[in-house]
């Protein structure tokens, strides 16, 4: 009975429990995510001696905050990325066959380009669910243009089908490009300011980077293999150039 009145009076220990703070992701700024927080040795080590704590948390820049402008721009950026990966897939899944068939040397080239682009699709799959960003309504209309592309400009022959990837790179290496001079821009703004970019927008500007980089092999690999031999060069070369910008203007908006 004695013990049990000593424990009765002892004072309850605290419960640890661990506090989840908000983080913001930097491009959906108005949707909130929890994380979770579990107290280590190091988060004790930091609670008895504070100055560990401040060396540790003086060693971060403060984070670059997008504006809204700057959100819509990686907001359409992932649309567009997404379609055009989509596109790409499908011109060479319907190139592929009549290509190989009458040179079967080419079928490790338009598989490598392919799994390449696949696995880019995948990529813009994950980031569009990730940030989550409305994917273009024009995705049927481009599943169907995209396949008679590429089936089209198969039947046409070897050289029509490397002239028609090289054009279509041309114009998705340069957007790429034109994405990462705009991040780039924030980056060195940001750094003016003593501040830097949040780790997420720094890992997707180096994914826009390989993938451009990727996509730009593949121009490569159209020249190399007689794209320039195509007939008509240029009427079949401007028209899908055409096309693709008229593709990415759309795909940006709607």
């Amino acid at each position: 009975m004695k013990a049990l009145s000593l424990l009765r009076r002892a004072p309850l220990a605290p419960c640890l429990r661990p506090t989840p703070p908000a983080v913001l992701d930097f491009l959906a700024p108005s949707t909130l995510q929890t994380c979770r927080q579990y107290n280590s040795t190091a988060t004790r080590q930091s609670a008895a001696n504070p100055s560990v704590s401040q060396q540790t948390s003086g060693s971060s820049k403060p984070k670059y905050v997008l504006n809204q402008q700057q959100r819509e721009f990686l907001d359409r950026a992932l649309r567009v990325n997404q379609a055009g990966e989509l596109a790409a897939t499908l011109i060479y899944t319907a190139q592929t066959p009549q290509v190989v068939r009458s040179h079967p040397h080419l079928r490790p080239l338009m598989k490598h380009m392919y799994d390449q682009e696949a696995g880019h699709f995948d990529t813009f799959n994950h980031l569009i669910a990730k940030h989550r960003v409305r994917p273009t309504a024009m995705y049927p209309v481009w599943e169907v243009a995209a396949t008679f592309l590429g089936w089209s400009t198969g039947m046409m022959g070897r050289e029509a089908a490397m002239a028609c990837t090289e054009a279509v790179e041309t114009e998705i290496g340069s957007h790429y490009n034109d994405q990462v001079r705009e991040i780039l821009s924030w980056k060195a703004e940001a750094e003016s300011r003593g501040e830097e970019l949040d780790e997420e927008l720094e890992e997707m500007l180096a994914t826009f980077r390989r993938i451009r980089d990727e996509e730009l092999e593949h121009l490569d690999h159209a020249v190399e293999n007689d794209a320039k031999e195509a007939r008509p060069y240029d009427p079949l070369v401007n028209v899908i150039r055409y096309g693709c910008k008229a593709a990415i203007k759309i795909s940006e908006r709607v």
